[in-house]
């Protein structure tokens, strides 16, 4: 192991980030996991890039909390921001994150999902018709605005039933309230997350006094589905009714726009691998899984020890917090065969893009359809594809994506 490598190991702090770090952080998440896999931060935390302690992590609820009172109420106060990621189902633990998660699981069922594929592939084409009909006119596209971002607020909304003319604040509301989830935020970023939660609730109390009203096919209708609740009388809350629905469309939204972007992204920069694609489009599956494994739209996530633990010879006391970090684990050699490359037929590929266990994401199902008909139906149109430009990443460690991807579609 070279010096620069300790250096990065040594030096490294999820609250002190370099440039060059947000750029390409995959040689710092090489060297901790190889030097210091179990790192102790400056704030007293824990982070870990080692797959097999991810996976026991994820796996051991009873140890490893995901109840985020403790660790959100001296970073966000007695805000919306604070009610907002504590009531939503991925920051709570059973047996009331199992009780949500069910409600949530039973409106995204298989049918429902399924019955989804035409509407997604109508949307992709239309999609492709106004990129090919605006690069005749300006030359160049936006890969993200024109394309990835467009797709999962649309999928989302018709899930919830969302009227078309209503989505267009959606998109800012999650990005602010996302945005929140970073390490450290600023007093803008902190006004402008509170505000979006606002705005969102008050949105959504009407849009749900409506439903009530005018219930939808709870087939199809997710928000409908919700606010029924289950055969034997459970229901949410209507605190966790209009949470969740946020939690929804923001999961939903920049995960899935980060997947789609980054993957064609990817692509572009491995022509080989694009080109074993456009040969074989039965490759597309197998190719969806290895871009949320090299570049996982969701990079970080965050537990708090609740008993005595111990990990790699330290004692982590009750109240230790914990940051998995998913792109470090993704890229570990010992579960990945020369986990640098980029092979779109990578076989078996248990990446922790969703995580695993008890939170494994609830949408992962509708993720991969979104991002396989998304990418395959581009890439069946433009073959020709290429970056034109400079990219703009998010600026963000916790959700890996892009902002802006200039691209000339042939």
């Amino acid at each position: 192991m070279n010096l620069d490598a300790r250096e990065l190991a040594a030096t490294f702090d999820l609250e002190q980030l370099t440039p060059e770090f947000y750029a390409n952080p995959y040689p710092t998440y090489r060297a901790l996991r190889e030097i210091d896999p179990v790192k102790r931060l400056p704030n007293g935390s824990y982070f870990l890039t080692r797959y097999d302690d991810l996976v026991a992590a994820y796996k051991n609820t009873k140890t490893f909390s995901s109840d985020k009172k403790k660790e959100f109420s001296p970073k966000y106060g007695a805000s919306l921001l604070f009610e907002h990621h504590t009531t939503s189902l991925v920051f709570n633990d059973p047996p009331a994150h199992t009780r949500v998660r069910r409600l949530i699981m039973g409106a995204l069922s298989p049918r429902t999902i399924a019955g989804m594929e035409p509407d997604l592939i109508r949307l992709v084409d239309r999609l492709l018709d106004a990129i090919a009909a605006k690069s005749k006119v300006k030359g160049k596209v936006d890969l993200i605005d024109d394309f990835a971002a467009a797709i999962p607020i649309e999928v989302i909304g018709n899930l919830l039933d969302v009227p078309a003319d209503e989505r267009e604040p959606l998109r800012d509301w999650s990005l602010a309230i996302l945005g929140a989830l970073e390490p450290v935020i600023g007093p803008d970023a902190f006004a402008r997350g509170n505000k979006a939660v606002e705005d969102f609730l008050s949105y959504l109390e009407g849009l749900v006094a409506r439903r009530r009203a005018k219930p939808g096919n709870p087939d199809r209708d997710v928000l409908t589905r919700l606010i029924q609740g289950e055969d034997n009388g459970e229901r949410l809350t209507e605190k966790e009714l209009l949470h969740n629905c946020i939690f929804l469309l923001n999961a939903g939204h920049e995960t899935t726009t980060n997947l789609i972007g980054n993957g064609l992204v990817a692509l572009s920069n491995n022509a080989n691998e694009k080109r074993r694609l456009i040969d074989d489009p039965a490759l597309i599956k197998t190719a969806v899984e290895e871009m949320l494994r090299f570049e996982s739209s969701n990079q970080l996530g965050n537990r708090m020890t609740v008993e005595p633990f111990e990990l790699g010879g330290i004692a982590m006391p009750p109240g230790t917090p914990v940051t998995l970090c998913i792109g470090a684990a993704n890229r570990d050699p010992t579960q990945f065969a020369d986990p640098e490359r980029f092979d779109i037929g990578r076989t078996p590929n248990r990446h922790l893009a969703f995580g695993t266990g008890a939170h494994q994401c609830a949408g992962m199902a509708l993720a991969r359809l979104e991002g396989a008909i998304a990418i395959s139906r581009f890439l069946a149109r433009f073959p020709d594809y290429a970056l034109a430009g400079e990219q703009v990443r998010g600026g963000r460690v916790r959700f890996r994506g892009f902002l802006s991807v200039p691209c000339e579609v042939g």
